[in-house]
């Protein structure tokens, strides 16, 4: 541990209490996290069977693990467990499913086919003008995430004295609902994944004492970022022996739209009253201006916990502060911006090295115009997801009915892809049907009954489906997955569909690429540690990647980086543009309306975020007016920069300190260097 610093090495070596780390931004928490993993096992503490890691991402959990192979053996780390919260409760679902009410081959509903179910069961319901199914999910979601069941929430109603037809009554009638409809589809979805274990631990003390005698030390990273479900899960693992590490930053916790609670850190030490705290406060990205300013912006907001970030890596570059006329101004003047500075350091800097960062998904489009106009690769984060696009959805759904036939948001997805003469008419009578019977759609595809419903083409339709399902759900019991799944593309004759229903033939090419990059990630996957999965298992982890990664992971190469702030979080460039501090933008005009101090701290805390993803240099930028709603908006300065006055900021624009012919001479070097390097522009 010679390479760590004090406090890190007494994280590390506090084993026998409860631990709090409390990682600023750019401490090396991962390398305390992995080295304290490496301690427990080679000290003989732990086993690694008796290890649990978790954290929240696949990627967060993939770089513990690759950081950890570097450091011990592979016989040294086998049984460890480095997985995120959901992977972890899908184990524990997988094992205890009889003592929730499911049966083995259960689905996993992702945000999708929850959003689908609630929208069909939103038609029960009165019609609320203005109100989307949308707003129903976020409220299951945040009912769910603070354990309250529909029991509790009708108590809760009930003693406020709100009508039947309220909002809220509305949205516990659907949450009752849509219970009811996964039980009956024998499916969890995505909150299920941390609520039905915590459900579980406190009514089953026997599985508890079982998943306590397998984790017998739990470290969490990212700990500021868990909700109130999640703590308690953290809360029944470790029990009243504490034996845990948690680590976290509370200046960083941006996500209380899904249910963060920073307040747990604090909640730590109550319910931990020999907790210990050690604070990693050196920052070994950033130069000292930069953390003056983060630290600076920080110190507005109210904390339970003191920190100062500090850094011996130089006093670095000047910040800057650039203002432009408009969105269109302030996406040219960064672009040059990034021109200007590659080509003056003798390109010394990949364009990789660029991040502009953002406040909203739509303050890209300016971006992506200028970049294009001047030929400037770039990376824009939050595409498409890999499995969001329709063929991969398709052929998830046939292979989640093949493994569970009571899955009748898969069976509605695909019965009629490839086409098969299926319509909405058929498959209404079969669902009324299949509703009095309290069975499934595939289930009474074929029963006698359907004969007063239907005409015999339609009965014979789905007849012919239900026994494709049926041949291949047999096929894939005894036969290799990937071999059952490479054939049910050829019987279905789903690469002539992709033609047939495609814009045009490179439209097509890339749908099928991307059918056959899923059977080839299928094949990897048999191939290493889930070689001997079933289909079932298989499914269910592709479905659990779906969830957590809604964007590929190909390499980025060298291009700038174009985010928001919340994508931001966890990475770093040499380079950072915040643009947008403006009022209703940064901070955002939803947080100014709430008008609550817990608004506007998370707001600031967003913009921590940004600052401190910066190692090298950092500018900030914002426009005079700015197109709202198709309309030209006079803009405010952002009250953040209002704080960071004592700073030293460099303006350029209107309170420039540049001279003209200083920016002629930038003009002029642009213009030469950019002929080099794209021809004539």
């Amino acid at each position: 541990m010679s390479n760590l610093n004090p406090r890190q090495q007494a994280a590390i070596q506090t084993v026998n209490a409860p631990l709090l780390v409390l990682a600023g931004a750019g401490s090396g928490k991962t390398r305390v996290i992995t080295h304290k993993i490496v301690h427990l096992i080679t000290q003989n503490l732990y086993a690694a069977s008796h290890i649990t890691a978790v954290t929240f991402t696949n990627k967060a959990a993939r770089e513990m693990k690759t950081r950890v192979g570097k450091l011990l053996r592979r016989e040294q780390t086998r049984g460890l467990r480095l997985c995120t919260f959901h992977a972890l409760g899908l184990d524990i679902i997988r094992r205890e499913y009889q003592h929730l009410g499911r049966k083995a081959n259960f689905s996993l509903f992702d945000a999708t086919d929850s959003a689908s179910l609630i929208r069909e069961l939103r038609y029960k319901l009165p019609e609320h003008i203005g109100v989307t199914g949308d707003f129903f999910a976020e409220r299951i979601s945040a009912w769910k995430n603070a354990l309250l069941t529909p029991e509790q929430i009708s108590i809760e109603i009930s003693t406020t004295s709100e009508s039947s037809d309220s909002l809220e009554s509305q949205a516990l009638s659907l949450y009752n609902e849509y219970q009811r409809s996964l039980r009956a589809y024998n499916a969890v979805d995505f909150d299920d994944l941390i609520t039905l274990p915590v459900q579980l631990f406190s009514s089953h003390p026997e599985a508890l004492e079982y998943w306590r005698g397998r984790i017998r030390y739990l470290l969490v990273d990212e700990y500021q970022d868990t909700n109130g479900a999640q703590y308690e899960l953290v809360r029944h693992l470790v029990g009243i022996r504490g034996q845990f590490t948690v680590v976290g930053d509370d200046d960083q916790s941006i996500y209380a739209w899904r249910g963060a609670r920073p307040k747990n850190l604090v909640q730590l030490q109550q319910d931990f009253t020999n907790l210990k705290v050690i604070k990693l406060e050196q920052n070994y990205r950033s130069s000292k201006r930069i953390l003056q300013l983060a630290n600076l912006l920080i110190k507005n907001n109210s904390h339970v916990f003191e920190k100062q970030l500090w850094s011996d890596l130089g006093l670095g570059d000047p910040i800057r502060v650039l203002a432009c006329r408009d969105e269109q101004h302030e996406a040219e003047k960064i672009v040059t911006e990034i021109l200007h500075h590659k080509l003056t350091t003798n390109n010394k800097y990949t364009f990789g090295d660029y991040a502009i960062l953002y406040r909203s998904n739509y303050q890209s489009r300016p971006f992506e115009k200028a970049l294009q106009e001047l030929n400037v690769p770039y990376y824009l984060s939050g595409g498409t997801s890999f499995f969001a696009r329709t063929e991969i959805k398709d052929l998830m759904a046939y292979l989640r009915l093949l493994v569970n036939p009571d899955d009748d948001a898969a069976f509605l997805r695909i019965v009629n892809i490839p086409r098969r003469d299926i319509g909405p008419v058929t498959l209404e009578r079969l669902a009324a049907y299949a509703q009095e019977r309290h069975s499934s759609l595939l289930e009474v595809c074929n029963e006698l009954g359907l004969s007063g419903r239907l005409d015999e083409k339609a009965r014979w339709n789905l007849g012919k489906f239900a026994e494709l399902i049926e041949t291949y759900s047999r096929k894939a019991e005894t036969n290799d997955p990937l071999h059952t799944i490479q054939e049910l593309i050829t019987e279905i004759d789903y690469f002539a569909w992709l033609k047939e229903s495609s814009n045009n033939a490179n439209a097509a090419k890339r749908r099928i690429e991307n059918v056959t990059e899923l059977t080839e990630w299928l094949a990897r996957m048999r191939t290493g540690e889930y070689a001997d999965a079933t289909l079932l298992e298989l499914i269910k982890r592709l479905t659990l990647f779906d969830v957590l990664e809604r964007q590929t992971e190909n390499d980025k190469g060298d291009r700038v980086n174009l985010m928001t702030l919340h994508a931001a979080k966890g990475l770093e460039f040499s380079h950072v543009f915040i643009a947008g501090m403006e009022e209703q933008l940064l901070p955002h005009r939803n947080s100014i309306e709430l008008d609550t101090n817990e608004a506007m701290e998370e707001e600031r805390r967003l913009a921590y975020v940004g600052i401190t993803r910066a190692r090298r240099t950092l500018t900030f930028s914002l426009a005079a007016q700015r197109r709202y709603a198709g309309e030209m908006m006079s803009c405010e300065p952002s009250r953040f920069l209002a704080e960071l006055e004592e700073a030293e900021l460099i303006w350029i624009g209107e309170r420039s300190e540049i001279s003209k012919e200083e920016k002629r001479k930038r003009g002029a070097l642009h213009l030469a260097e950019l002929k080099n390097v794209f021809g004539d522009i």
